[in-house]
């Protein structure tokens, strides 16, 4: 049971919550809703997020890969329901030479692009190496580790990496990695169009507003029509209006960001309005990125003692009400590589062992670490999280831990962690691919710096933690040439050792995705990868 000083700051959440719900709704009652009859053939998607650009070479939004994953193919993907990759655009996985460099694919024949340009090896071609020579937000995926890409038959591309990457498969998976047709777009550095879509999939884009989208159904598909003829896509100002025009069946499907209230809300009325709640345990993650540059998270034992102190569980039922899973490791619990170190090591709200640790690194009640603890100002469930971990610290060690909350907004946080601004960040992250390298690499890599430096170039200087570690560099480049999976699990395991050993960073919890379906919606479903594919949609008759 929270004492009430712990409860006590997130009373404002609560009258908030309460405002929000008693706007949106004067009564509990909810109207007997039925499929609209006009447009019966076409399904009605609200969300509330926003999207700058369509053009795959630059789209790096979560909403607007969800839309590309829909209007595009790629050569892989991830057969629905599963995280198991299969063909799409390709006919069978690559023929992948001995030394790991050099990966042949064959190429489905009889594909046309929306505006009737074939398919084949050279628009494939066309289609990667424009990805990589515009430059767009998420270029850097592929020109990393790409040296040449080229058709090598009329249904064959050849494409060679400067490095070995057992993943490559599944970053080509990667919603921007899709085919766009040569007669519509141009290899030129800067050279986006973010308001068109020209590709192979299942939809075309056929008008493209802030307020709303429509796509239509391919005709000349390749693959398994639509079981609807086109989507159109509201987008809402506010969760509220989104909230709103699910309730009163004014949109059949709702996606993408309702508040923790509104989607308990919409959780407890299912049953009796006949909606359905699609949930599933997200890629997205949240952790705590440790300065260690920064005194005193310079001592290891006062990492440990941090890590020690906190409690995901309550974090999960007090302030997120179960919609989110703890997490005890960077690799999400969705993945059989995944192994729970900080569980294991550290546990939850173990006082003891972080007063033990405090202790031996030299703090006393009369003594206390003081900690200046940042997150963004913009995010309501960061807010909220920074509060409760505080009074948790605080109260649980009766002092001995404190934190001095501050906040800023997203923009300026991205720019200043890598300036070592920021002692401790609470940040977020989403996987570009669906592989453990992706949540591994972008963290714990440093390309330069040593031991007595930390990070001076890397990926941990990006994230303001400066970790550096010869042995986890050793162990990231064995992971990515190993093709053997149980050898790789190993890999991952030790990884992930090293991780809750010297703590730069510590996980706190994975997210959970929801869709909101009405009665009478029927093939909705949630992909591990935060997709929706918008082609099994249908109305009931």
């Amino acid at each position: 049971m929270l004492n009430v000083r712990w409860r006590s700051p997130l009373r404002f959440f609560l009258l908030f919550c309460l405002c929000c719900f008693l706007a949106i709704s004067c009564s509990r009652s909810t109207p007997d809703l039925q499929a609209p009859q006009t447009n019966r053939d076409r399904i009605v998607l609200g969300t509330t997020a926003t999207i700058s650009t369509l053009d795959p070479a630059d789209a790096y939004g979560i909403f607007s890969g969800a839309l590309i994953y829909n209007l595009g193919d790629r050569l892989y993907t991830y057969k629905l329901g599963t995280n198991d990759l299969e063909p799409q655009l390709a006919t069978a996985l690559p023929k992948i030479s001995q030394d790991g460099l050099t990966y042949t694919i064959p190429l489905r024949q009889g594909v046309v692009f929306h505006d009737g340009t074939p398919l084949n090896a050279e628009a494939m071609a066309f289609s990667l190496n424009r990805f990589i020579q515009n430059g767009g937000a998420p270029s850097f995926l592929l020109s990393d580790l790409v040296d040449s890409i080229k058709p090598t038959a009329e249904s064959e591309l050849t494409i060679k990496l400067k490095k070995p990457f057992t993943a490559f498969p599944a970053l080509l998976a990667f919603s921007g990695a899709c085919a766009v047709s040569p007669k519509s777009y141009d290899i030129k550095e800067g050279a986006f169009k973010p308001q068109e879509f020209v590709g192979t999939g299942p939809y075309k884009l056929v008008q493209y507003g802030t307020d709303q989208m429509r796509l239509d159904a391919f005709d000349q598909y390749w693959g398994n029509k639509p079981t609807n003829q086109g989507i159109d896509i509201q987008f809402f100002s506010s969760p509220a209006n989104l909230y709103n025009a699910f309730r009163t069946g004014a949109i059949d499907v709702a996606y993408q960001n309702l508040a923790l209230e509104l989607i308990r809300n919409l959780q407890e009325r299912a049953a009796t309005a006949g909606w359905r709640v699609i949930e599933k345990a997200g890629s997205g993650i949240d952790l705590l990125s440790l300065n260690l540059k920064s005194p005193p998270l310079d001592q290891l034992k006062v990492r440990q003692a941090i890590a020690a102190v906190i409690d995901r569980p309550l974090l999960e039922n007090r302030v997120f009400w179960g919609q989110i899973d703890p997490l005890y490791s960077l690799i999400p619990n969705t993945m059989n590589v995944q192994t729970p170190v900080f569980k294991d090591e550290y546990g939850d709200s173990n006082v003891a062992k972080a007063k033990e640790l405090l202790t031996q690194a030299g703090y006393s009640q009369t003594n206390p670490l003081k900690l200046e603890f940042w997150y963004r100002s913009n995010l309501v469930n960061d807010q909220l999280a920074a509060i409760t971990i505080k009074a948790i610290a605080n109260k649980t060690t009766g002092g001995l831990i404190q934190f001095d909350l501050n906040s800023v907004e997203s923009t300026t946080a991205y720019k200043n962690l890598d300036k070592g601004a920021y002692p401790i960040f609470l940040l977020d992250w989403s996987p570009d691919f669906f592989d453990p390298d992706n949540y591994i690499q972008p963290f714990m890599e440093c390309a330069r710096g040593a031991a007595d430096t930390g990070c001076e170039d890397g990926s941990s200087f990006l994230w303001g933690s400066f970790y550096f570690s010869d042995r986890a560099n050793q162990l990231i480049d064995q992971s990515r040439k190993e093709q053997d999976p149980a050898i790789r699990k190993q890999l991952f395991a030790k990884l992930q050792d090293l991780l809750a050993q010297d703590v730069p960073f510590i996980p706190l919890w994975q997210g959970k995705d929801y869709l909101f379906v009405q009665k009478w919606i029927q093939g909705a479903s949630l992909e591990v990868t935060q997709k929706v594919p918008f082609w099994t949609l249908r109305k009931s008759s």
